[in-house]
Parts: structure tokens; sequence; C-alpha cells
């Protein structure tokens, strides 16, 4: 099923970034090796819903980071949340990597590692059970995760495929 995914606009939001991993990179050339930071970095506004996630590539750490989070911004997502947790449990994958999200009661909070609590409290999810399987990769682990966000489906948006009312659900 093919969802029409529109362009969200990085203005209208109240943008909070979070840089989840730095990795100095070598390459190796005749004259010495060159070194260079690549940065993985999640924004998000997590009062709106909204995430992206981007890496950038510079000599310097802070030039790196920078270009992470410009490549962020034209990469974000809406996740459709219920109050403070995520509808339905979901399981996302990219690669060798899945990631398992679960809806929680109030006041669990977010039981999640690395990566996935970046993107977790970036959208502003405050209750959740995580598990993180296959890969530690911080790349695949995040890509995986927002997989499993764009599978979240709202109760509305389930009655619509349908063709019922929420209430008939």
């Amino acid at each position: 099923m093919a969802m029409l995914k529109k362009k969200l606009d990085a203005g209208q939001y109240n943008l909070k970034d979070q840089v989840v991993a730095i990795n100095r990179v070598t390459k190796v050339v005749k004259g010495g090796k060159n070194m260079s930071f690549a940065a993985l970095v999640v924004i998000g506004d997590p009062s709106a819903g909204v995430v992206g996630y981007g890496s950038g590539k510079a000599k310097e750490v802070p030039q790196a980071i920078r270009k992470g989070i410009e490549s962020a911004k034209k990469n974000l997502h809406h996740v459709n949340l219920t109050e403070s947790t995520i509808p339905h449990q979901v399981l996302g994958r990219y690669g060798s990597g899945q990631v398992l999200l679960k809806p929680a009661p109030d006041g669990t909070g977010v039981i999640a590692g690395g990566a996935v609590r970046a993107v977790m409290t970036s959208a502003g999810v405050q209750n959740v059970l995580t598990k993180s399987l296959g890969s530690a990769n911080p790349h695949n682990v995040i890509k995986a995760t927002f997989d499993a966000l764009i599978q979240l489906r709202n109760k509305a948006d389930v009655a619509a495929m349908r063709g019922k009312t929420v209430e008939e659900l």
C-alpha cells in the first residue's frame, strides 16, 4: 500500500537536534591519511510528533553535525501517537536491523537504548517499550525505527481504509 507523503516544512516546527553517533573515518591516499568525521543526527519536535534523521560528513565535527541537521530537515516524518504512547505494536526492519516497538501504560517512560531512544524522545513518545534485534549499527537501527514509525496507523486511518466509522471498530 503506497502512502502519499507530503513534504513537511522544517521552518514551522520547533526542532531540537540530538547527535546519535560520530564516526572518525580515514581515507588512505598517496600522501598519507585523510581524516574526516561522519555524524548521524536525529531532529524532532516532541509537541508536534515530527521526527527526522540525517547524516553529514566533514573535516571537523561541528560542520559534520551541521550538515547532518540540514539533511535531517529534508527527511521529516509525522508520527501517529495516542496520548503519550504509540497506538499498537509494530516491528520495523532495515537490512539486518529490526526494532520492535510496544505501547506502554503511563508512567513507564521510554525503555530504549541508544539510537532508538533518540528517535523516540525526539518524536514525543513518552511511554514505550522497545527492543532492538539483529544489527547494532546505529544507521540501520535508526532506519528500522523509522520503518516501524511509518507503519503506525491511528483508528481514523484504519476505519477509513476499511470503509467504516471509528465507532464500528
